[in-house]
Order: structure tokens, then sequence, then C-alpha cells
């Protein structure tokens, strides 16, 4: 089950944080985004070279350090084919040096359009016979808003490719109760959601107890995650919502079980931008790849503080 390899990951690095790789033009260091504006001028292409360099730079600082990555990929379609090519590389490069690689597609739809999605993501393409792995992901994100049909389908490569889910339960958002705290029999939103993937994800546990059917549980919510983590004991959380967001390694430490493990933490620009923060400030720019390990170093150590 995919969802051990990551567990003994995260066992090996003692480490629950997954790095997520949301570059921004902003994030990156002048002298790389000079250097490749130089080569292509100032174009999509040029973004997302720089995209894959400093995306590159951050994995070589951290990979020993952590479990697992995740790259949005909005800020990569949004440049075109280039960012879409930047985004595979980048998973490729991520697999290659051993992290689980987490897609965050958040993709909702149904039948074959659900299929091609799955296939594309988790799955193999089958080219008259010669099948070929498109994205290199480990894991995506699914929003499950159309029910169990948009679920469904990707289940089967699941388990034929040792493949994972997280579907969105409760977000990080400031406005995610909207819609996931509305009332509906005695239960919010978010609350049947939970129910619904913890039984989703009952043909794929693994040895730890947990299903390759995660669910996303935003840290600036620890009220609820910790209700989540009663309605859910068999689904492993994927946080988003540390640091940039607002959520403190106290609010999230109800997401975890007894053991400490139940959930990976993520955090993106608080780790790839951290050269820009003043505590990391004395790296400076060209540095900015031990500015994320530092980063990623504090990080270990605050949420094994709060675990303990």
């Amino acid at each position: 089950m995919i969802i051990d390899t990551l567990i003994d990951k995260i066992k090996k690095t003692e480490n629950p944080t997954v790095v997520g790789l949301d570059p921004r033009l902003s994030f990156i260091p002048g002298f790389i985004k000079e250097e490749c504006i130089e080569k292509f001028g100032k174009t999509p292409k040029a973004v997302a070279e720089s995209f894959l360099a400093f995306n590159k730079a951050v994995i070589d600082a951290v990979y020993d350090l952590i479990p697992a990555v995740k790259p949005q990929i909005a800020m990569y379609e949004m440049l075109g084919v280039d960012g879409i090519d930047c985004f595979i590389k980048t998973c490729e490069y991520a697999s290659d040096k051993g992290l689980a690689v987490i897609g965050d597609i958040k993709r909702g739809d149904i039948a074959s359009t659900a299929e091609a999605y799955s296939d594309g993501h988790i799955g193999m393409i089958d080219v008259e016979g010669v099948k070929h792995n498109i994205f290199h992901e480990d894991f995506i994100t699914v929003n499950p808003y159309l029910g169990w049909d948009s679920i469904e389908p990707y289940l089967s490569n699941c388990r034929e490719f040792e493949k994972g889910l997280f579907v969105l339960v409760k977000t990080s958002n400031p406005n995610s109760g909207q819609l996931q705290d509305l009332d509906i029999g005695g239960l919010t939103l978010y609350q049947k959601v939970g129910k619904l993937v913890e039984e989703w994800g009952e043909g794929l546990r693994g040895k730890y107890g947990y299903s390759s059917i995660g669910a996303v549980v935003g840290a600036t919510h620890p009220d609820q995650a910790k209700n989540l983590r009663q309605i859910m004991p068999h689904t492993f959380f994927l946080v988003p919502g540390y640091g940039a967001q607002g959520g403190k390694a106290e609010d999230l430490a109800v997401c975890f079980d007894s053991d400490g493990l139940g959930a990976i933490v993520n955090s993106s620009r608080g780790i790839i931008a951290a050269y820009k923060k003043e505590q990391y400030r004395k790296f400076g720019e060209k540095e900015f790849a031990l500015a994320a390990r530092q980063a990623v170093v504090d990080m270990k150590a605050d949420l094994r503080r709060c675990l303990k």
C-alpha cells in the first residue's frame, strides 16, 4: 500500500512535513530569473524554466529531511504547455530522489472524465499496447462534491498501481464553513463527507491501519480536525494551513494519533520562500535553498515538540 510507503518515510525521517512546491515568480531569486529571461525572453517558457531550476534546488536541499513534496498544479498550468512540462519534470525529479509526490490537482468529475484524470495522474496511458506513466505522482487530491461516482473511477488505479488519494473534507480557507459547516440532518457537511471517506477507504488499508484514501483537513480548524480524527480513525490526513495561513503546531496536534502518526503537514511558501523571511535573511538570495532546509529543520522541531 502506498500509504504504508508514505508512513515508512515519515518514520524514517521522523518528520511529518510535506513541502509544497507552489512557486511564484516573486519567490524566484533574481539570478535565476535573469538567466532564464536572458535565454528565453520574457516568456512563459522563461518562467517555467526558472520554476524548474528553483524546485530542483529546493528538493536537493531538503530531500533527506522530508518524506514528501506537494506541487500545486495551478502554479504550472497558468503557464500553458511549458508549465505542465515543468510540473511533470518536478514530480519526476522528486520521485527520483526517493520522495513521495502528492499532486495537488483537486479534480472532481464523473465517468470517462474522471477515468481520464485518473489514468493520466495515477494510472498509465495505453498507446497501442505501450503504457506510459505521465505525471509520476503517488497521491492526488480530489474534490468529492459530485459524490461516489466522482471517486470510484480512481480506485482501480489506486489498487493496480499502488497509488492514493487525499479527498477534500475540511479545507483551511477562511470561508470553508459557508458550505462545509452546513447542518444536514444533525451532521455538518464535512462530518458527512468524513464518514464517507472513511467508508471509501475500507478496502485499501495497510499495515499501519490507515487507508490509501486519505483526507484533506485544514490546520486552521483544530476543533473540527479533532472531531474528524475521531470520526475517521483509519484515514490519513493531509493538513494544509500551517505557518503562512495561520495554523500552529499546537492546533494541528489533534490530527495525529497516540503514536504520532496519522497526518502529514504541508508548508509551501514558509519553506520554499524562507530566504525572504526575516529569520532566514542571513542566508541571502544565493543560498535560498539552504534557507529552505533550515525552515524544514525548524518546522520538524516545532511539530515534534507538540506531538510529544
